[in-house]
């Protein structure tokens, strides 16, 4: 119904950046709020930042004032400014989308995940 697909992973030296995308396709009637995820090995999946359809922001403590996630409405887009990468960030990342489809149903897709390894 809704596919998201996730660009901009790769591998960064420590105190490097990287961009991340998520461009949501499908059956959308809107989407009422897009974010990041990450899980790192050994770890249980934990938020990165969100932004709603009206563009209020929520971070985790641990990439505030690093990382800064920002949309384009007529993409579908959602992106993930990652500024001084530690290696503590490395983790798959994966995108969420909160969307009312077409058929007028609320629900929650995933993209597959895109890799982030910060070496130090």
């Amino acid at each position: 119904q809704v596919q998201l697909v996730e660009s901009g992973g790769g591998l960064v030296q420590a105190g490097g950046s990287l961009r991340l995308s998520c461009a949501a396709s499908g059956s959308i009637f809107s989407i009422n709020d897009m974010g990041w995820y990450r899980q790192a090995p050994g770890k249980q999946r934990e938020l990165v930042a969100t932004i709603t359809s009206g563009s209020n922001t929520n971070y985790a403590d641990s990439v505030k004032g690093r990382f800064t996630v920002s949309k384009d409405n007529a993409k579908n887009t959602v992106y993930l400014q990652m500024n001084s990468l530690k290696p503590e960030d490395t983790a798959v990342y994966f995108c969420k989308a909160g969307v009312t489809t077409r058929t007028y149903y609320r629900m929650d897709f995933w993209g597959k995940g895109t890799l982030v390894t910060v070496s130090s």
